[in-house]
């Protein structure tokens, strides 16, 4: 459904000059859900609005079925980690979630079937003429998903969507995001810095190395489904998952300051020699 084939992003030109990512190749696959992690600032952000085609990369190529992606597509939708600004504070939540769907062809009937359903899916249907600012963050954050939804794009992009709230939202979240990909059938990228997130959500878990990111493994998460909050998380399995994902963004991370030293003294004895 997805392919990244080596893509890479550099913000600037010359000695300024900022490498994002630096050669990243994965595949996600229909019905798929993978999560993305890595060490702070490793540019999972940047990742996902060049998938997204929000952003053209400095090479390599975004596939979405087999078609480039030279700018956001139709099929594909994205759920920003910031949802106080990603919705109109003064549309009501059924316009909110209605809004992207002008860009389709179909009737107010069909509209308006398709936002009930998804502000149904994700237990909003007594908020819909409600204003964003008249919901708790949680709340905003389930219009955010719902608006994605009614969209029912074949791929559906995520960025820490999560992080704004406290735990127990998290966690109820979490679950609600799974409960609809098995519902819409939707291709989830999904991008953390949530270890225990990312293992308890995905199928797979890409794990990033630090500036400029690379794949530095690609890790299956073979936990039975249904998962839950609590039987999951005491399962053997899944804490040895999470010490792994945890040890291995700990090495990226010693690997790039290992990287940013060795350069840093590289660049220090060419400047010597020079002078």
């Amino acid at each position: 459904m997805l392919n990244v084939t080596h893509l890479r992003k550099v913000y600037g030109s010359g000695d300024t000059a900022t490498e994002a990512i630096a050669d990243l190749s994965f595949e996600v696959a229909k019905g798929e859900f993978v999560c993305i992690v890595g060490p702070s600032g490793a540019g999972k952000t940047t990742l996902l609005k060049t998938v997204s085609g929000l952003m053209a990369p400095t090479s390599g190529e975004v596939e979405l079925a087999g078609e480039p992606v030279h700018g956001p597509p139709e099929r594909m939708a994205l759920v920003f980690q910031d949802y106080s600004r990603s919705l109109y504070p003064w549309m009501k939540v059924g316009e909110n979630v209605a809004f992207p769907l002008r860009r389709k062809k179909m009737t107010k009937a069909e509209r308006r079937e398709k936002v009930d359903q998804a502000v149904e899916s994700v237990g909003l249907a007594s908020a819909i003429d409600k204003y964003p600012w008249q919901l708790s963050g949680g709340m905003q954050q389930r219009v955010a998903i719902a608006r994605g939804l009614a969209y029912q794009p074949e791929v559906l992009l995520m960025d820490e969507p999560f992080a704004s709230v406290d735990a127990q939202t998290r966690a109820d979240l979490e679950d609600l995001v799974l409960s609809v990909r098995h519902e819409y059938g939707v291709t989830v990228l999904f991008v953390t810095h949530d270890i225990d997130e990312a293992v308890y959500m995905g199928d797979r878990v890409i794990i990033l190395t630090g500036r400029p990111a690379r794949v530095q493994e690609v890790l299956d998460v073979d936990l039975p489904r249904p998962r839950d909050q609590v039987e999951t998380k005491e399962m053997p399995e899944f804490a040895h998952l999470r010490a792994h994902v945890y040890r291995a963004i700990k090495g990226g991370q010693k690997s790039a300051a290992d990287g940013d030293r060795a350069g840093a003294a590289a660049a220090e004895a060419q400047v010597s020699a020079s002078s």
